[in-house]
């Protein structure tokens, strides 16, 4: 049981990009449009943010919302699955601090 809920809650946040987008979303604190969001995640191409918001949305992590306007205007948001990873990403955050804390206090010594 816990294995096989071990790997979907990993198929659904893997991908280089989908925790990145997900911390930038809690980040803001309000609906981000795709260009805001692509100015975000350092580093990313257009296509594989679609592409990775696409499976979150699939996955109902996110909320994609669309204007009926020219130009077009898309907001992406966490949905309320989204924001109840918040302190799962937390304590991933403060995770990765502490393993930084010891790394350096190791190659100090």
């Amino acid at each position: 049981m816990w294995a096989a809920a071990t790997s979907e809650a990993l198929r659904v946040l893997e991908g280089k990009w989908k925790i990145v987008i997900i911390f930038q979303l809690f980040a803001a604190k309000q609906p981000l449009r795709f260009s805001e969001l692509e100015r975000r995640v350092e580093g990313v191409n257009q296509k594989m943010l679609i592409q990775q918001l696409k499976e979150l949305e699939k996955d109902g992590i996110v909320t994609r919302k669309t204007y009926p306007q020219v130009p077009p205007k898309v907001e992406y948001a966490l949905s309320e699955m989204g924001l109840a990873l918040g302190p799962s990403i937390e304590s991933l955050i403060d995770w990765t601090f502490m393993r930084r804390d010891a790394l350096d206090a190791a190659s100090a010594t």
